[in-house]
């Protein structure tokens, strides 16, 4: 009995496999029992409330509680919606409260907005420049240069004209020009003296006329005064400068530009030293009557042709370092 025992609990070691395992079906399909639970209608609620239903779809002008459901259909999906934001949204502040149990304490103050910049006055386009004289829009884009600083424009200018062996130009204040130009309306015409070592006066005497074609440009005519002794209106030039007045409002500027014509025994130089006598005479300041400066005097002599006005004080002038 004890070896029979042993026999029939001893696993087989060979042989075919058990029928119920030859039986399996290796075909078979593997559901997943979340799809495969049914839900059953609650018949038992809607009949507890199917009365109620049915009148409240009476009151709603409605056939049955079937209709009544359909035509709530939407609002109850909205309140739902709302429900559920209302949810997530507590859900959220209640997560962020929890999260920092410290109060962070409240930041620096916001720095107080840089107040505006002064805005310059709008470009306005000026009138065609006479015959003869060349407009500031032909050498720079005026409406562009506005909206740089002072010493950008100074830079441009020099450099507009640094190609040209007999060019000049300078930048000036608007503030000296107009002490200039007010100085020049009064005396539109003077000498000046060009030193020279094998003159007997030690000096070359030149002719300088001022004339204001435009109210944006003034212009400084320099000639030999021999040669305009001898020819009058009608001497040539040798020297040609033009103030352009078109940033002296939006940028108090102004800008200088000039020429020298070859051949006619001025370098430039000497168009230089000239221009420097220019504003020495012409940029004085507006003394009292009692208090009049030789260069002063010396303007007022030579407009009115005072017999007293000497070129040897002219030159001494002219060579202060002041």
């Amino acid at each position: 009995m004890a070896n029979l025992r042993g026999l029939i609990l001893r696993p087989p070691i060979s042989g075919r496999p058990p029928l119920l395992r030859g039986s399996q079906r290796r075909w078979a399909r593997v559901h997943d029992v979340r799809f495969l639970a049914t839900h059953p209608v609650p018949d038992r609620i809607l009949e507890k409330y199917k009365d109620k239903l049915e009148r409240k779809a009476k009151d709603e002008g409605l056939r049955d509680a079937e209709e009544l459901r359909v035509a709530y259909r939407e609002k109850i999906a909205r309140l739902r919606r709302e429900s559920k934001a209302a949810e997530v949204k507590a859900a959220n502040a209640q997560a962020q409260a929890s999260s920092s149990p410290f109060s962070y304490p409240p930041g620096p103050p916001e720095a107080p907005a840089d107040p505006p910049e002064p805005q310059s006055p709008p470009y306005v386009q000026s009138p065609p420049a006479p015959p003869g004289i060349k407009a500031l829009s032909s050498y720079i884009d005026v409406p562009k240069t506005l909206g740089l600083p002072a010493r950008e424009i100074e830079y441009i200018w020099r450099l507009r004209h640094a190609s040209s062996p007999t060019s000049l130009c300078a930048v000036m204040p608007t503030s000296t020009y107009e002490r200039i130009a007010s100085t020049a309306r009064k005396h539109p015409q003077f000498i000046l003296p060009l030193p020279r070592p094998g003159e007997s006066t030690g000096a070359e005497i030149h002719f300088l006329q001022w004339a204001f074609p435009s109210p944006d440009t003034a212009t400084v005519l320099f000639t030999h005064l021999a040669e305009y002794k001898l020819r009058g209106e009608h001497s040539t030039p040798h020297t040609t400068v033009t103030h352009h007045l078109d940033l002296a409002g939006p940028k108090g500027l102004v800008l200088l530009q000039g020429s020298v014509v070859e051949g006619r025994g001025v370098a430039v130089e000497d168009a230089r030293w000239l221009l420097m006598c220019l504003q020495k005479f012409y940029g004085v300041g507006a003394e009292p009557a009692e208090e009049k400066g030789p260069r002063r005097r010396l303007l007022e002599q030579f407009s009115s042709g005072d017999g007293q006005f000497r070129v040897e004080e002219l030159l001494e002038e002219a060579e202060k370092l002041e």
